[in-house]
């Protein structure tokens, strides 16, 4: 008689990472997620004291219970790193992306594709007689979203530039 196990749910995690600014350290995180089989969904990196000399990287990962501690764990072990901050758990937060979309269409098409950009109160950044490309700033499932209705209008491309992420209220990293 063998005892059914529950499969383990896999959870969407944002974290935020404060590091050195300084070569290497970007690639010893990579290095940690992927030495270990990890995916990282998504990964911003910016300077964000220059005094200091400190980046925040913004990482997006998915895993088990388990797996999410035990990247945590590990990130936090890193020397360069100075700060963890597991956005999803630590509380409200406001997650943002900002997507460039460039489709191609004509008649019809064209006339729902700046539509569906209004109703997704997007902006036009180029435009010819045959395209468009959209910008469009919000959380990463709106960003889906209309990329999954562009595509029957004519999509041609997508770039994205990755989760930016922070927590709401008053109390910093």
């Amino acid at each position: 008689m063998s005892v059914m196990q529950k499969p383990e749910t896999i959870e969407r995690h944002t974290m935020a990472v404060l590091v050195d600014n300084e070569s290497g350290v970007l690639a010893r995180i990579i290095g940690l997620f992927s030495g270990r089989g990890y995916n990282i969904e998504s990964l911003t990196v910016a300077e964000v004291d220059h005094n200091e000399h400190l980046s925040r990287i913004t990482i997006v990962t998915t895993g088990s219970p388990m797996v999410i501690e035990q990247i945590k764990a590990l990130l936090t072990k890193l020397v360069p790193v100075h700060k963890v901050v597991d956005i999803t758990v630590a509380g409200p937060s406001v997650e943002r992306e900002l997507a460039l979309i460039k489709v191609r269409s004509t008649g019809e098409k064209r006339v729902e594709a700046l539509r569906l950009n209004e109703a997704f109160r997007g902006r036009i950044m180029d435009t010819t007689l045959e395209s468009f490309v959209f910008e469009l700033t919000g959380d990463p499932g709106k960003i889906d979203a209309f990329v999954e209705l562009m595509r029957p209008l004519g999509l041609v491309d997508v770039a994205r530039t990755g989760v930016a992420a922070i927590a709401r209220g008053p109390e910093g990293m």
